[in-house]
């Protein structure tokens, strides 16, 4: 999917992220930031917060950036990405 050309933030808010790869819910578009090309106005990418869990209280949470490239659909209710192993040392922050 190029760019995220014609979207605007409030097309994608409350969407989920769903990682085709492995099935896995990466999280939710109204808690992430996105970080906008400013001469062309697309999206580079989704920042997703890390999660809070029982081991993570005491240590720092990781975010996940997640290009834009990766994306794959935009449907009505979810976002579909395709995050590789490349990418599995974040599973362990979600």
């Amino acid at each position: 999917m190029k760019g995220g050309r014609g979207l605007r933030l409030s097309d994608l808010v409350g969407k989920e992220i769903i990682n085709i790869f492995d099935g896995v819910r990466l999280g939710a578009v109204g808690d992430s930031d996105m970080i906008i090309d400013p001469e062309s106005g697309e999206v580079v990418s989704i920042i997703l917060p890390g999660r809070s869990n029982f081991m993570s209280l005491w240590t720092d949470r990781k975010e996940i950036e997640i290009p834009w490239s990766v994306v794959k659909k935009v449907g009505s209710e979810v976002i579909i990405v395709d995050l590789d192993e490349s990418y599995s040392q974040y599973k362990r922050y979600i």
